[in-house]
């Protein structure tokens, strides 16, 4: 075998660069996000047993140097308790220098597993957990297909949080549209608040061509935000998030203006930062240099 058994599209967090990224399901179970262009046309389903096998057997032989997995694709925590145990006890067994496990959870799958289940896979190693919250706006999460509300993401987050595992959860900018900007920006604020998460990771849109949102914009029913409008969303969602410790971080390849905040210390400091990039007096990204 000269590698691992990799199909369609992988995505991992910008955080899990250098995890050995072991695919365990294919797509991702929701599939309806109108931003997303990532698993289209992909069914999901869960690999084979004897192929994840496979792979952890070549992770431990070739990638040793590694001390992080990462579960892929898009929603590894769907797959049935005893499997997802399995999984984790291999990886113990073929590679016991692993110090963390981390996966993607949507809030539906994180609220299908009982506080006891997320305990169990705690115990066997997943350290940390990747929500797309994207909106706490209502309207904003029903306009997008997201199939939850704010209440439900809430309440998987501090299933995530009481189970002692860390939780990262990402956030659009640009997502609402021109008119629901701020309201959007707010009310993420006030969920972020709530889940009290140990990272909060802000994404802005990338409209991509093959998604609703991208027809959309080419039937001009949405509107692409400017910069300084990002900026403006940015500043109000930060303004209104309450973390007790953790990060809270704009600096993916996406945004135009990369901060990173050491929550709640540094908060005041982001948000002058914003203001004099909002005044003109600090230079934003220029469009080039964003990609996803």
């Amino acid at each position: 075998m000269d590698g691992m058994h990799y199909e369609g599209n992988i995505i991992r967090p910008p955080s899990e660069a250098d995890s050995v990224i072991l695919q365990v399901t294919v797509g991702c179970s929701h599939n309806k996000c109108t931003f997303c262009g990532t698993y289209k046309g992909e069914r999901f389903r869960i690999k084979d047993e004897s192929l994840i096998d496979q792979d952890i057997l070549y992770a431990a032989r070739n990638l040793s140097f590694l001390r992080r997995v990462f579960l892929a694709d898009g929603d590894a925590l769907i797959i049935p308790q005893e499997k997802l145990v399995w999984i984790f006890k291999r990886i113990r067994e073929e590679m016991p220098w692993i110090q963390r496990v981390g996966l993607y959870g949507n809030a539906k799958s994180i609220l299908r597993k009982s506080p006891e289940q997320l305990e169990e896979l705690k115990g066997l190693g997943l350290g940390i957990v990747y929500l797309g919250l994207e909106s706490g706006d209502v309207q904003v999460l029903r306009d997008i297909r997201k199939g939850m509300s704010p209440e439900r993401m809430i309440e998987a987050a501090r299933r995530i949080r009481s189970a002692g595992i860390k939780l990262s959860v990402t956030a659009l900018l640009g997502i609402a549209g021109r008119e629901r900007s701020l309201d959007h920006a707010r009310a993420t604020g006030q969920v972020l608040s709530a889940m009290d998460p140990n990272y909060v990771g802000v994404l802005s849109l990338m409209v991509l061509p093959n998604t609703e949102i991208g027809q959309k914009v080419r039937a001009g029913e949405f509107e692409v935000l400017e910069p300084l409008e990002l900026l403006r969303e940015l500043r109000e969602m930060l303004a209104h998030t309450e973390m007790t410790r953790g990060l809270f971080l704009a600096n993916h390849a996406s945004n135009y203006l990369p901060i990173k905040v050491k929550m709640p210390a540094n908060r005041d400091k982001a948000l002058e930062q914003i203001d004099r990039a909002l005044a003109g007096k600090t230079s934003l990204k220029p469009e080039w240099l964003r990609g996803l």
